[in-house]
């Protein structure tokens, strides 16, 4: 009797059909393996590689347009809520009709105070605060406090104001700091994406030639800085769409002064004290504070959601384990090196220069002799000139280093010699086109000392290491000279302007002098930065190629970690690395081995 065929044919044996089903695919135990897991036939391995480091580089640019656009809205929001919120308690029928005796002059010094006083303990905590939460949720953070600052304005009381100013200042520098920061660490995640062939064979190990991410660091810094010399502008919008309706005209706010430009004393004096000619509506004033917390909620939102990591998870594990005795301290330890020390008052007129274009040259030229209700408009030149001037930062790629920083200080030099002897007259508009002429010329000479400044500090301190801090001291310096010219407010203006010539005059010699010794090839003195303590050591730090190593740890200790990098959402197609294929198992590395640096060899 013949035997039945099998329900189910039995694997590795031919079937009545022979060696091949009805596909044509070969069965049993000649089937090709290929076919079913093998690479997609059609798979190009060097253009996926080439669009997947296309879509990083896009990534790094939304990354600097948020973090841009997020710093530009937070200033232009606080800057507005203060100067309109300044304006309305100067006004004494506003306060008696608002508030009585509650005391508003007095709660506005100290609120004042707080956001001034505050920041100079800012190098205590801030490159330790840097570190806790990462460059990017410092941002974030610190964009929040600025938005606090803000919604306290909803309840205007002792309690309120002067609590959220003094949070304001401590968050002050921090957010600038990290900033700066993160700005520089995209041009050189912008040159390690566009540069990725190189880096394979080169490999992992090995650190970009020095200045290499340069270019791409003076692009973003001049698109930085655009941005953000557009809060200026941003923040007169509450001024000239809503307060300016309600200002008395210039022969009543300046009928008791006497003396301007060069020739006045303080801020403003003999300005009377009735600006308002109605008060505004209670409803008016909330509807204004709403658009403007609404604007800094968006703020937070674009720091939050689209900047991505400065970091790699793995570098920012490296960048705390340095022990957070010697984050408090390398700082400090920072000023042995020349570079940083010559620096200083470039710094420090940084600082002096933005306060005086919104208060010597705005209120001690501009309100003082065409009136309260123009102090928007000369603002919005001084912002557009100093946004648009902020390209004129790409010079650099032209041109040697210090021209561009240079060129920016004779600017102001010339212009600070003109003002030192033009004292314009009271409620006289003749004379107006000048203030507009000297407010842009004076914006163009800030831009290129922003650029300038920051362009050059990534430049010459490119360790990741290192950043945080270097960011740290320069904007603290900068706090110190903003510190410097609340306390000194009262002076007269040649005084100022003195003060102005004199800081300006020693920071362009002593940065000429920097660049001299660096010609004569001087090594400047450097801290050590400790090398990462990892209190679990798990299998990835007992590998003998350590991933999680610094980049100041490749020069000194043979070993290397990859390159910087952030958050990666995906895994770059990996071509054929050179080389001889390590020992032991000779297999292709997994996606997280890729993702690592490592290359695929496993620990026996």
């Amino acid at each position: 009797m013949e035997a039945e065929p099998p329900l189910y044919r039995v694997a590795g044996v031919a079937g009545a059909q022979g060696d091949e089903d009805r596909l044509g695919v070969p069965d049993g135990s000649g089937a090709p393996l290929d076919e079913l897991v093998g690479a997609y036939p059609n798979y190009n391995e060097e253009e996926e590689e080439r669009r997947y480091y296309r879509r990083k580089r896009l990534g790094v640019l939304k990354n600097v347009l948020a973090a841009s656009t997020g710093g530009m809205l937070t200033y232009g929001v606080y800057l507005g809520l203060l100067q309109m919120q300044l304006i309305l308690h100067y006004d004494e029928t506003y306060r008696e009709v608002k508030y009585g005796n509650m005391g508003l002059p007095d709660i506005d010094n100290k609120m004042l105070m707080g956001i001034n006083v505050t920041p100079i303990a800012a190098l205590l905590y801030t490159p330790v605060l840097i570190r806790f939460f990462g460059t990017k949720w410092m941002m974030f953070l610190a964009v929040g406090i600025y938005a606090l600052f803000v919604s306290t304005n909803y309840w205007e009381r002792y309690y309120t104001l002067v609590p959220s100013a003094v949070a304001l200042g401590m968050a002050i520098v921090p957010l600038w700091a990290s900033m700066g920061n993160y700005i520089t660490r995209m041009a050189q995640k912008y040159y390690e994406y566009s540069h990725y062939k190189e880096r394979d064979e080169q490999g992992p190990q090995q650190r970009p030639p020095r200045g290499s991410h340069a270019p791409y660091l003076l692009v973003f810094q001049a698109i930085f800085y655009s941005f953000f010399h557009l809060s200026f502008a941003c923040a007169q919008l509450p001024m000239i769409y809503f307060l300016n309706h309600y200002l008395y005209d210039l022969n009543h706010t300046l009928y008791n002064v006497q003396s301007c430009g060069t020739n006045s004393q303080g801020i403003l004096s003999g300005f009377n004290k009735t600006v308002l000619r109605t008060l505004p509506r209670s409803g008016n004033l909330i509807v204004v504070e709403s658009v403007l917390m609404a604007v800094a909620f968006l703020a937070m939102l674009l720091v939050l959601g689209l900047c991505g990591a400065a970091y790699r998870p793995t570098e920012e594990i490296d960048l705390r384990s340095v022990g957070w005795g010697n984050i408090f301290q390398l700082p400090f330890k920072h000023v042995r090196d020349f570079r940083l020390r010559h620096l200083v008052p470039f710094f420090i007129y940084s600082g002096f220069e933005v306060l005086f274009a919104c208060t010597g040259l705005a209120l001690g030229y501009g309100v003082c002799s065409v009136g309260l209700e123009r102090l928007a408009y000369l603002l919005v030149a001084y912002s557009l000139g100093a946004s648009a001037s902020s390209i004129l930062g790409l010079l650099g790629l032209w041109l040697p280093r210090p021209v561009p920083l240079v060129a920016g200080a004779g600017l102001h030099l010339l212009l600070t010699l003109g003002l030192f002897f033009w004292a314009p007259a009271p409620r006289v508009l003749q004379h107006i086109w000048i203030l507009y002429v000297a407010a842009v010329l004076w914006g163009v000479g800030s831009a290129l000392n922003k650029t300038g400044l920051s362009t050059l500090l990534g430049i010459l301190y490119e360790d990741k290491e290192r950043q945080d801090f270097i960011f740290t001291i320069y904007h603290w310096w900068q706090a110190v000279a903003i510190f410097t010219v609340y306390l000194g407010s009262s002076l007269p203006m040649k005084a100022k302007l003195a003060v102005l010539l004199l800081t300006l005059l020693a920071a362009a010699a002593s940065y000429l002098w920097m660049e001299h010794k660096l010609q004569r090839g001087l090594v400047p003195r450097q801290p050590r930065i400790p090398r990462p303590q990892h209190k679990v050591r798990g299998y990835r730090y007992l590998e003998e190629d350590n991933s999680d190593e610094s980049d100041a740890e490749g020069e000194h200790g043979g070993g290397g970690g990859g390159p910087g990098d952030g958050v990666e959402e995906e895994v770059a197609p990996s071509g054929p690395r050179p080389g001889p294929e390590p020992g032991g198992l000779g297999r292709r590395p997994c996606p997280y081995e890729q993702a690592l640096g490592g290359d695929g060899s496993e620990e026996q």
